[in-house]
């Protein structure tokens, strides 16, 4: 028989919040054990998910021997492995970094303390050193002007692979992108929002010898200014359709000025091609720009909806206090 004045005990308090590094990985083998031991020491009681993406080397294995759960995505890509592990993995801090070893994963601990120290949402490990691959340096520091102009924030390192996040973004973040543009999407994301962010400053390695980069300068930084320009028509709709109506109207003055000036003179449309085609050129810069004002009414309802969603998550603050551990990194993360 059961009792009725059975004793009800108390939950537990969390100890701190969960903490999970996600470490996406293709055919990674030499380099993974060696990012796992460094996130493991830096970052006690981090729960490390390794995900291999059509890996044909024994990548997997040794990351289950180091410690680390494995899961696997078919559909080759990083971002397509981020989209899937921020939709599977609940967590309260979510730490993202390569497997090849060129960030400094020693450094974690001290990332995670940034975040909630200030408390952050988006915490960027920006690259120093001179291990960038000739011309990658330069297209970054073009790519973090374009972004940060069009986008009204100042960002360092825009395409770094090296980041904390909260959970609040994580599960406001749609995750569109399919490859290394991911880390574009992840940037733009945040100054769409707003959200606290800081940077810190993390060592760029080489790759350890027998690694090979899966990085194709030409494609990948085509798919990332692809990507700049459809974030740009969905995010700033106005400035995009705009631009393009501002060079139609100017081309169609162009065409249609003098076939004015020479209907005041004489009374006559000599060149009528020329005349309809400048009128058609003014409609639809007209057209571009009532478009642009719609679609902005539009992201702007939009971006409410967001904003909204993201505020329905608890904050940092909301899962208890944080471990020994991490007031210790607090201290030399300062």
């Amino acid at each position: 028989m059961f009792s009725s004045t059975t004793e009800l005990r108390p939950l537990p308090e969390p100890a701190g919040p969960r903490i999970v590094a996600i470490v996406p990985c293709h055919n990674e083998a030499v380099s993974v054990t060696a990012v796992i031991r460094d996130l493991r020491e830096a970052v006690p009681g981090v729960t490390v998910y390794v995900y291999d993406n059509n890996c044909t080397d024994s990548t997997a294995e040794m990351a289950e021997r180091a410690g680390a759960i494995v899961r696997r995505e078919r559909l080759k890509g990083k971002g397509n492995v981020v989209r899937r592990a921020f939709a599977d993995i609940d967590a309260d801090v979510y730490l993202l970094i390569d497997g090849d070893d060129t960030y400094d994963a020693s450094r974690a601990g001290e990332l995670v303390a940034a975040l909630l120290e200030g408390p952050y949402d988006h915490v960027i490990g920006t690259r120093t050193g001179s291990a960038y691959r000739r011309g990658h340096a330069a297209g970054n520091r073009m790519f973090n002007l374009l972004v940060g102009s069009l986008f009204g924030m100042p960002v360092r390192d825009m395409l770094s692979g090296y980041r904390v996040l909260s959970r609040r973004f994580v599960k406001s973040f749609p995750a569109q992108s399919r490859e290394f543009e991911i880390e574009t999407e992840l940037t733009v994301h945040a100054m769409n929002l707003r959200v606290p962010q800081v940077e810190v400053p993390v060592k760029f390695k080489e790759r350890p010898e027998g690694s090979e980069s899966k990085l194709r300068t030409v494609h990948d930084g085509s798919r990332i200014l692809w990507l700049i320009s459809e974030l740009t028509r969905h995010e700033r709709p106005l400035l995009y359709f705009g631009v393009i109506s501002m060079v139609m109207a100017a081309a169609g003055l162009l065409l249609g000025i003098p076939v004015i000036a020479e209907f005041a003179e004489t009374g006559a449309v000599p060149r009528l091609p020329t005349a309809l085609l400048a009128s058609s050129l003014m409609i639809l810069a007209l057209l571009m720009l009532v478009s642009g004002l719609v679609l902005d009414g539009l992201r702007r309802s939009r971006r409410e909806a967001t904003r909204l969603a993201y505020l329905a998550l608890p904050a940092l603050d909301d899962h208890g206090d944080e471990s020994d551990e991490y007031r210790h990194h607090r201290v030399r993360a300062r």
